[in-house]
């Protein structure tokens, strides 16, 4: 189909960087979002709704003409809004409401990943402080404690200190331990309708809020991709051991999966493992995968939506990298300081191969401000890494930020070949 109108839902850098996407295609004649930011609110009309409120976002696509509504963040997906779309006539990319509990449970994710045998780090569901200090014991240093439900990429704590991590169950409630896995991190996003899966790019990012990999976990501080380090086969590898048996297990279920599959694997010295699923694109590898996608993403994510995906092939990429850097606000991923005010040049539009998405922003009349954690994301594009990633910083320099944060060494070791090449899947 082309002449698409596209309703992008969400506020974050995940919904600007695939409205910004979606509106290149050119099969894509209007792009809205809702509620959108100030980045996207210059692009594109914006409208107010509760992204929460199915039988409102219903609506909204109806009045706007959508023929496909992306629905971004994880909550909207894990209450059913997916499905509130779906019953009104209109196209939606994203699972439904019992599919996205690959996401919205980490026990559900584990039972999922233990039916389907998929490989993944041995683990406990625990309810109760006994039981968390039984499987701390058992597992043994450094300790993994995940939250069972959402909790917006900060509610796992990997630490060698006990009672952190006693502390951290304590605070979430059930909570998934696990066993440790070494090795690096890769993030794999899926495209689905439920039995076609077309795999996108392999990327990195960075969850520790400071250099060196410091501090607390964080929704993301910045990622790269391609990866090159990473082994021959490794997305072929996946998308056999992990994604085909996990969408075969949701059909068996009588849950089938379609939308977008975020699978988070860590290569370890005893084989790769997934460490999570998530039900959605995830940031802020998003904003570095997508300006790499030369298949157009409207018509992909339709396909989806529409259970036509066999009709698409094989996506294609630009041959460059890309590296984005997340600028935060001050304190983040604690309570992050808001309100402050942010000026420089491509703040609303790109300049060469540099663009900047808005994550969380708002308008103090006519002053951009921080409103959240992560604030904007610096994107480069270049034919080298290291080329992306100076090109990156030289544009987070230009902001006049003060009460904002980043990390400096975002794919830094990648850019340098510091990363040994993976050789075992």
């Amino acid at each position: 189909m082309t002449d698409l109108t596209v309703l992008v839902v969400g506020s974050g850098g995940r919904e600007h960087a695939l409205a910004r996407a979606i509106a290149a295609d050119p099969g894509v004649a209007a792009v809205h979002v809702a509620p959108g930011n100030p980045g996207t609110w210059h692009s594109w009309p914006h409208h107010a709704v509760d992204p929460l409120d199915g039988r409102a976002v219903a609506a909204l696509a109806a009045e706007v003409g959508a023929d496909l509504v992306v629905i971004g963040p994880e909550t909207p997906l894990v209450v059913g809004v997916a499905d509130a779309v779906r019953a009104a006539g209109i196209a939606c990319f994203g699972p439904s409401v019992e599919a996205a509990q690959l996401e919205g449970s980490k026990k559900f994710a584990k039972d999922v990943m233990e039916s389907a045998g998929v490989p993944t780090a041995a683990s406990r569901f625990c309810r109760t402080p006994d039981e968390v200090a039984a499987a701390l014991d058992d597992f043994g240093p450094p300790y993994v404690v995940k939250q069972d439900g959402l909790a917006a990429g900060k509610g796992v704590v990997v630490t060698s200190d006990r009672d952190e991590a006693l502390a951290h169950a304590a605070a979430c409630g059930d909570v998934v331990v696990e066993e440790y896995l070494d090795g690096p991190e890769v993030s794999l996003f899926v495209i689905t309708d439920g039995t076609v899966a077309l795999p996108l790019q392999p990327a990195q990012d960075f969850k520790r809020v400071g250099n060196g990999d410091a501090g607390p976990n964080t929704g993301g501080m910045g990622a790269y991709t391609p990866l090159p380090w990473a082994p021959d086969g490794l997305v072929d590898a996946v998308m056999a051991r992990v994604v085909m048996p996990t969408l075969d297990e949701m059909t068996r279920r009588g849950t089938p999966f379609a939308g977008l599959l975020y699978v988070g694997l860590a290569l370890t010295s005893r084989g790769m493992r997934v460490v999570e699923y998530n039900a959605r694109f995830g940031d802020p590898e998003t904003q570095a995968i997508l300006p790499l996608l030369e298949t157009p993403l409207g018509r992909l994510l339709y396909a989806a939506a529409t259970g036509t995906l066999a009709e698409v092939g094989p996506l294609t990429w630009r041959a460059e990298c890309a590296v984005i850097v997340v600028a935060a606000a001050e304190n983040y991923p604690g309570t992050p300081r808001t309100g402050g005010s942010i000026t420089g040049p491509r703040l609303y539009e790109s300049s060469d191969n540099v663009h900047i998405v808005h994550a969380g922003t708002a308008l103090s009349g006519d002053t951009l401000v921080s409103a959240g954690g992560r604030v904007l994301g610096v994107v480069a594009t270049a034919p080298t890494l290291t080329k992306a990633r100076d090109d990156a910083y030289a544009a987070l320099g230009e902001l006049d930020f003060p009460t904002g944060f980043w990390r400096t060494d975002i794919a830094a070791k990648a850019a340098a070949g510091l990363i040994p090449p993976v050789t075992s899947l």
